[in-house]
């Protein structure tokens, strides 16, 4: 899945719709709060883009750490175009070979980019949940990512350190309510 664009243009145009005065505010996303959630976003963009383009540096050498609570000035212009960096970067079949570093962990490259697919695409979803927007991610990204983040479902001590328990859910939840909860989140959250 090299097109990265349906769902980092997604997650940019999420950006206008974030109220300065709320980014304190909970997300579905652990214990971040909505300014913390963007500096995730902000950082897994540079550390997944050097990723595709096979570079080391102090992007993803190391895992992230505890994501600040403030915002730089500049923080919308400054994701979107780090979204639009990172999808042309895992636009080209080169990315997606060999072997890949982001957040000090060494992987196949074409399974680097799918963890960075999941990453932006299930971040988009908690901070549209977090400020009360519509999401949602295109058939082909949800059952790729389902496939993705569904294998170790069953495997709670593979998951360790990826995602929470998954969410129970009634059987008729749509496609992407049974993607969030395989990733640990209540596809029912809300701020």
């Amino acid at each position: 899945m090299n097109d990265f664009k349906p769902v980092t243009e997604l997650v940019a145009g999420l950006l206008d719709g974030v109220a300065d005065a709320r980014l304190a505010g909970p997300t579905p996303c652990g214990h971040y709060t909505q300014a913390q959630l963007l500096n995730h976003l902000l950082g897994l963009c540079l550390a997944f883009t050097a990723a595709a383009r096979g570079e080391t540096g102090p992007h993803n050498d190391a895992p992230p750490g505890e994501p600040p609570t403030d915002l730089e000035p500049g923080w919308r212009g400054e994701l979107e175009r780090r979204l639009t960096a990172l999808a042309d970067a895992w636009s080209s079949d080169a990315a997606w070979e060999g072997d890949a570093l982001a957040g000090g962990v060494t992987l196949p490259a074409s399974i680097m980019g799918l963890v960075a697919l999941n990453e932006v695409a299930v971040h988009g979803w908690d901070l549209a949940r977090a400020t009360g927007q519509d999401y949602a991610l295109d058939a082909d990204t949800v059952a790729t990512l389902t496939a993705f983040t569904g294998q170790d479902a069953d495997d709670q001590a593979a998951r360790e350190g990826i995602y929470a328990p998954v969410v129970a859910i009634p059987a008729d939840a749509s496609p992407q309510d049974r993607l969030i909860a395989l990733t640990g989140r209540d596809p029912y959250w809300r701020a």
